[in-house]
């Protein structure tokens, strides 16, 4: 099955062109059908070809060449596609999740006028990113990368009339275009250095000349500043908390199984490179975890229900990038899996929410919600168990592995890490407490429209759910198994550093630690929440509840400075100058034509007369040239 695996993003290849070219005569339910039908068979070539990669038959990489893509002396660029654990893995993932939240916006959309066009952007989307996973070259990724960025620019804009929200996907658009200039620096490194941007030759290469540190660092390093733009890191993640603009499953579909791990996935893609530039990890690290601490100490104040879940998801990006900077890539791409699940059930639920709210987002009018929503509120506190780590949520397992990973790296880094995870704790359930819990305090006509969503809603809910449990059972502790399968799996597409071990009574140790803490932090959360009094922010409350005021930074130092050059070059280079310097050659030409053109009198004694000074002034240099 595998030699097929060309179908997997045929079909939503298929479904983006019936959709976009017949986006005015499709009915919508149509509409849906199509786009969903096309994700899930996607979803079933992908699980064939998962089974055969995990046969013990499988050797290796299959790299499928299909046909000459860029062809240029000795520069040669296929277009291949590369099947390997790593790859199989994301296809899952992105295929089940994204076949999920295709059927939620069947239910979600269903009285939106662009449903149809909807549906082409959303097949769109998920076949960037079957490109970007299954590309053999980075040439291949790029193509994906860069169509992950358009989809989600078309996506989060879709409310198109709403300028707050077309602002929003031009800031997503700008900042990855930034994030992209760095992965584009990097390809041309790679083929300037190495003279080829196909994984395998690269990596060969590189293993078998291991003493170009420099040149590895600068690669890895363009590559990682395009990992910062999709992936959300300092300085570029301000994007993501605005791309909530977008209907909340495209919120569900960036956040939790496509572009956000693009970056993620290519370091992990890349990690024999990355291996070979411990600088470049080092500042991953130190990154990762600056971008985790800050974006949940943000998530503690906000109030609008989807900027919480965006700024969690910022901060579990975070926890990643940590993860990958100390070399446990399985561990990273583990975090992925279980937070594609976790998220995705949390941008759900909360669409849910607002649905039945009638687009209210603030959970300062809402509050005992579980009441009318049984469904939605388990899902939702499933969800909220399994990104606060408790045991048994799949969560606890990859968030442990992490901070043991970080205890054995440096201890200073899992204390850091732990202030983020109890952060996380903290405000998910401040989260869940102030919506699902307590009386409602929205308005009576909101009373009156609560309501259950649909089952096209609760049945991805559910099915989330249950893998926010089981999911985290792929990589189970070694105080429990020595087999971690994912680590198993994934070691033939993955090249880990050497990493620290911990005794079992040490591992013990910080698993009790930090479940005792996290519950703690529970506890906190739904005694802050009982009071439900909402005053003014002061003092540090008001800076995090303004996001530390790194919009307004950015403003004051990039955007204004940018505004007033523009204005500067507009007014004073092109008007004052360039203009008028045209202007001016333009007015002076006619200005001189219209006095030559009075030599043309039509008066023949003045011809006579012009021509004998003509003749004078001739001879009159001839004999002065003489005498000189």
């Amino acid at each position: 099955m595998i030699q097929y695996s060309y179908l997997i993003p045929l079909f939503p290849l298929l479904g983006f062109l019936i959709n976009g070219l017949g986006w005015n005569k499709i009915p919508k339910s149509l509409a849906g059908v199509i786009g969903s039908s096309s994700i899930i068979a996607s979803f079933v070539v992908s699980l064939a070809v998962f089974v055969e990669v995990l046969s013990p038959s499988f050797q290796g990489p299959f790299v499928q060449h299909y046909f000459d893509f860029i062809q240029s002396g000795t520069l040669y660029i296929p277009f291949a596609f590369q099947i390997d654990a790593l790859s199989a893995s994301f296809l899952l993932i992105i295929t089940g999740i994204g076949f999920l939240i295709h059927v939620y916006s069947t239910s979600y959309m269903h009285d939106d006028e662009g449903m149809v066009k909807y549906f082409a952007y959303l097949n769109l989307f998920i076949f960037s990113m079957l490109l970007l996973v299954m590309g053999a070259n980075y040439i291949i990724m790029f193509i994906g990368w860069e169509g992950v960025g358009l989809c989600s620019y078309l996506l989060i804009g879709f409310w198109f009339k709403n300028h707050a929200y077309t602002d929003a996907a031009k800031k997503a658009f700008v900042m990855n275009r930034i994030g992209d200039l760095g992965f584009l620096v990097g390809m041309l490194l790679v083929l300037y250095h190495f003279h080829t941007l196909s994984y395998q030759e690269l990596f060969d290469t590189i293993q078998s000349s291991a003493d170009q540190t420099n040149i590895y660092t600068a690669i890895a390093i363009c590559f990682f500043i395009g990992a910062m733009g999709k992936s959300a890191q300092i300085p570029l993640y301000t994007w993501l908390p605005d791309a909530m603009a977008g209907p909340t499953p495209v919120s569900a579909l960036i956040h939790a199984a496509t572009m956000v791990t693009a970056g993620i996935y290519m370091i992990a893609r890349s990690s024999v490179l990355y291996n070979l530039a411990p600088i470049a990890l080092d500042l991953i690290t130190w990154i990762g975890l600056a971008t985790a601490l800050l974006a949940a100490s943000i998530a503690i104040k906000q109030n609008d229900i989807k900027k919480v879940l965006a700024y969690s998801t910022v901060s579990q990006l975070g926890f990643m990038f940590v993860a990958i900077g100390m070399g446990a890539y399985t561990t990273a791409v583990f975090h992925v899996i279980t937070h594609a699940f976790f998220k995705a059930l949390l941008f759900l639920g909360s669409g849910s929410v607002i649905h039945a709210m009638g687009g209210e987002q603030d959970i300062r009018f809402m509050g005992g919600l579980g009441k009318k929503m049984p469904l939605t509120k388990i899902t939702f506190l499933i969800g909220c168990l399994a990104i606060a780590g408790i045991p048994g949520f799949a969560g606890f397992f990859s968030k442990d592995e992490i901070l043991a990973h970080a205890y054995a790296h440096q201890p200073l880094l899992f204390v850091a890490l732990l202030m983020g995870a109890l952060m996380t704790a903290f405000y998910m359930f401040r989260l869940y407490f102030l919506t699902f819990t307590g009386s409602f305090r929205g308005t009576e006509q909101q009373a009156h429209h609560l309501h259950e969503s649909p089952k096209a809603m609760t049945l991805p809910l559910m099915v989330l759910a249950l893998f926010s449990i089981i999911s985290g059972y792929i990589g189970l502790p070694k105080v429990i198994s020595e087999k971690h399968w994912l680590h198993d799996f994934l070691s033939t597409a993955v090249t880990e550093k050497e990493l620290h071990e911990l005794s079992h009574a040490t591992e013990w140790m910080l698993m009790g630690v930090s479940v005792g803490l996290v519950v703690v932090m529970i506890a906190l959360a739904y005694k802050a929440t009982q009071k439900a009094q909402f005053s003014a922010a002061k003092g540090l409350g008001k800076v995090l509840e303004h996001k530390w005021y790194v919009d307004e930074l950015y403003q004051a130092i990039i955007l204004t400075p940018l505004n007033h050059l523009g204005i500067f070059l507009q007014q004073i280079i092109e008007k004052s100058g360039i203009d008028a310097l045209v202007n001016n050659i333009g007015s002076s030409i006619q200005w001189l034509s219209t006095r030559v053109r009075l030599l043309q009198s039509g008066i023949v004694g003045s011809y006579i007369f012009v021509m004998v000074l003509g003749i004078i002034l001739l001879l009159s240099i001839g004999f002065l040239s003489t005498i000189l």
